[in-house]
């Protein structure tokens, strides 16, 4: 393995990067491509057969030029449509995202937990199907919002997010004094944590990127790294992000930008 290949990291925006910033903290030397199909974006409004086709394309393409030792796909509705086809397409170990609900419903002490992802995600019948593995005994309810994936692009590029749009974003959720602990099921969400800290009181967040860095370090346990790793790569597939958003990237390491 050569030291300086890379991890890749790949979402439709900026959300994947709340799944970076964790494994940085356990990977530091580790070379970086982070991948935003922001020409796709946003993927929860789009249909199942889309994103099996857009998704393992696009990757296919990224693993080609940069030649990565490990794909992450650091996006929830990316991963619960395309992550077998990705798998299929790649030979390369390649680490999806999941809605965190294990640990969600062994926190819970009401049974009551809240699946906060994108319309796409929360209908998928992967999450049925963590529902009946590890909390069936708990009262599981889903939220789809299209609005907080946007809102959490809008911060991250040093524009004001409004609280009341945060609350209404997060729907119904908000009016169920019993549910106790919520599930980021999208990766853009941990950058709204405090938003949604002040929406939410009531109820203690869950997100699956630790889980995802354990499994990056697992994986790469013995391999190589450089002694000192280049400077980061964040790869758009649409427009060159605004000079905000360039100097935000540059605080994950990501320093330079290409384009697919």
């Amino acid at each position: 393995m050569d030291a300086n290949a890379p991890i890749l990291f790949f979402d439709s925006g900026v959300g994947g990067l709340s799944v970076l910033a964790e494994a940085r903290c356990q990977l530091p030397k580790a070379p970086i491509v982070y991948a935003a199909d922001s020409a796709g974006f946003p993927y929860g409004t789009k249909t199942e057969a889309e994103l099996a086709a857009r998704v393992p394309a696009l990757l296919g393409r990224l693993v080609e030029r940069y030649h990565p030792r490990l794909a992450v796909i650091a996006c929830n509705t990316a991963s619960t449509i395309a992550l077998a086809h990705v798998r299929a397409a790649l030979e390369i170990p390649v680490v999806g995202t999941v809605p965190a609900i294990k640990p969600a419903a062994e926190l819970s002490r009401t049974r009551v937990i809240g699946v906060l992802g994108t319309e796409a995600t929360v209908r998928q019948p992967y999450v049925d199907d963590l529902t009946a593995r590890f909390a069936a005994d708990c009262e599981v309810l889903r939220h789809g919002s299209a609005e907080l994936v946007q809102l959490a692009e809008t911060k991250l590029a040093g524009q004001p997010v409004d609280a009341a749009a945060i609350t209404a974003a997060v729907g119904p959720l908000a009016d169920r004094n019993d549910m106790d602990v919520v599930v980021l099921a999208c990766t853009h969400f941990p950058l709204l944590a405090d938003e949604l800290r002040a929406a939410l009181p009531q109820a203690v967040q869950v997100d699956g990127a630790a889980g995802i860095a354990r499994r990056i370090a697992f994986l790469t346990d013995g391999q190589q790294w450089p002694v000192q790793p280049p400077e980061g790569i964040a790869v758009f597939t649409g427009a060159s992000p605004s000079p905000i958003l360039a100097q935000a990237l540059a605080a994950y390491g990501l320093n330079r930008i290409h384009h697919l």
